[in-house]
């Protein structure tokens, strides 16, 4: 019942579905002929006069106007391609059609129409209606016409309202989509194959997070969605393909801010013979010909700023970034000094660290990352934070790994892959330790891999792109729920979804 009571649909449109029904008219048909989209209509006839023609379009759209003036209407129709006017004179419709709809067309109705071109005296493209077909009754009110839906929280909820009524909404979705369709096709031409690897795993790996957890009860055991595709993408490597990527929804149990979503989009990408410079510029190949397809050119503007994504990107280690942008060189000072700094700076997470490259990462987090506006890659990371990646060939306790930053923000992560198996064994055991003195974000040992990496992987370079964060800085939002069609959301009191059987999700 408390579900039902939450339904929003109007009480005068039910009165008006009533006398549609009565009339004999289906109010939700199977099919309807649409022959031209609006756009097409509006290409084909552009030079068109005022005078209707003999060739006579049927189209079929949303209603999104409706401006009565006694025995005429005119009615402004839209579909997904744009919207266009419609005139519908009494006398040129069939007997009864004009009175029916003029007392029950409503915006929102969907309605198929059959008429002439032509333009009005104010030179509007119009179709003259000389048939109008009711396809589906909506129940419910639009948002006010002129403003569109304006209350943020609504316009996560109801995705499908905000859709419905602000065109920068469905243009940042027509963008998201060609996003993708232009990162899958940069691999795809370059010889990478797509797979698809398990979104369900009986152990979690790929990255440092908290996962989501479940049970399958067929097989009496736990489960848990993937933080990553990055473990199954490289025993498709060990298995023998040598360029393979995946476009993957992950799942983190982390918290909800402008910039992370518990159910997230990357593409991982992993390549044989390569290493982790091969994929930094990959990474800036994708990125280029992505802001193409966007903006026509190598640059976008956002928050004031304008992005040059000219290759080739900035870089520094991480040692360079801290010296230069914290003004802190790490090599000069023993640990007890980098923790003087800190707590000098207000920092206190300084107090609970235990090596100099601790320090390092931390000062590089606090102070450089928000500083990083331009596409800058930032490489060599410590061993201790990067238990997939392979030792740096000449710099002792570092990685061969990159993330790369723009506007403040973490877009990619890559490595030259850690193929080593009793290195990588080892590394395991160390995130195994760090789970048992309560790091929640420290990765499982995964048995079954380190096995896959004793066959051997050759050489490989990997790299993964945040698919949201990439959409959010080519559209100009500032907030990942703006790219994301269905963002978490807490739960409002008045939903009611039915109980699922098997065991929940855990939080």
């Amino acid at each position: 019942m408390e579900e039902q009571n939450s339904l929003i649909f109007d009480e005068q449109r039910l009165n008006k579905r009533d006398i549609l029904k009565e009339a004999g008219i289906e109010m939700y048909p199977p099919k309807f002929e649409r022959i031209y989209t609006i756009k097409t209509i509006c290409d084909r006839f552009a030079t068109v006069g005022h005078d209707p023609g003999e060739e006579h379009v049927t189209t079929a759209g949303r209603v999104y106007g409706i401006r009565d003036h006694g025995k005429t209407l005119f009615v402004d129709l839209g579909d997904e391609s744009g919207r266009m006017q419609i005139y519908i004179k009494k006398n040129n419709l069939p007997e009864g059609q004009f009175d029916l709809f003029k007392e029950t067309g409503e915006r929102g109705d969907f309605i198929g129409v059959t008429g002439p071109v032509f333009r009005t005296k104010v030179g509007e493209l119009s179709i003259s209606a000389e048939n109008v077909t009711i396809l589906t009754k909506s129940l419910c009110t639009l948002p006010e016409k002129f403003h569109g839906l304006t209350n943020l929280e609504k316009r996560y909820r109801q995705r499908y309202l905000d859709l419905i009524v602000n065109e920068e909404s469905r243009e940042t979705f027509r963008t998201r989509s060609r996003i993708i369709s232009c990162i899958r096709k940069t691999l795809q031409d370059t010889g990478f194959l797509e797979f698809e690897t398990p979104t369900l795993q009986p152990v979690y790996g790929g990255a440092n997070a908290r996962p989501f957890t479940t049970h399958h009860n067929f097989l009496e055991q736990k489960l848990f969605l993937r933080i990553a595709p990055e473990l199954y993408l490289k025993r498709l490597i060990i298995g023998g393909f040598e360029k393979v990527f995946e476009i993957a929804k992950n799942f983190r149990n982390e918290d909800i801010d402008t910039s992370h979503n518990p159910e997230f989009t990357m593409v991982e990408i992993y390549e044989a013979y390569a290493d982790y410079l091969d994929m930094m510029h990959l990474t800036e190949d994708i990125l280029v010909k992505t802001v193409q397809l966007c903006s026509g050119e190598t640059s976008v503007s956002r928050s004031g700023e304008v992005l040059d994504f000219t290759a080739p990107f900035a870089a520094m280690s991480m040692e360079d970034a801290v010296r230069d942008i914290a003004g802190i060189d790490i090599s000069t000072h023993t640990l007890d000094e980098l923790k003087q700094i800190g707590l000098q700076r207000g920092l206190e997470a300084v107090s609970d660290i235990s090596s100099i490259r601790e320090a390092l990462v931390l000062f590089f987090e606090e102070y450089c990352e928000g500083t990083l506006i331009q596409p800058t890659f930032i490489y060599d990371f410590p061993i201790e934070n990067s238990p997939l990646a392979k030792r740096h060939r000449e710099k002792e306790g570092y990685v061969e790994r990159f993330e790369l930053f723009i506007s403040g923000m973490e877009i990619a992560n890559g490595f030259s892959e850690l193929n080593d198996p009793q290195d990588q064994k080892e590394r395991f055991l160390r995130q195994e330790r760090l789970r048992e003195e309560g790091d929640d974000e420290a990765q499982m040992y995964d048995t079954d891999f380190v096995n896959a990496l004793g066959y051997g992987m050759p050489p490989t370079g990997g790299v993964g792109i945040g698919i949201d964060r990439l959409v959010m800085l080519l559209t100009g939002h500032n907030s990942i729920k703006e790219v994301i069609l269905f963002p978490q959301m807490k739960r409002e009191s008045h939903e009611n979804d039915q109980p699922v059987e098997d065991a929940p999700l855990e939080n």
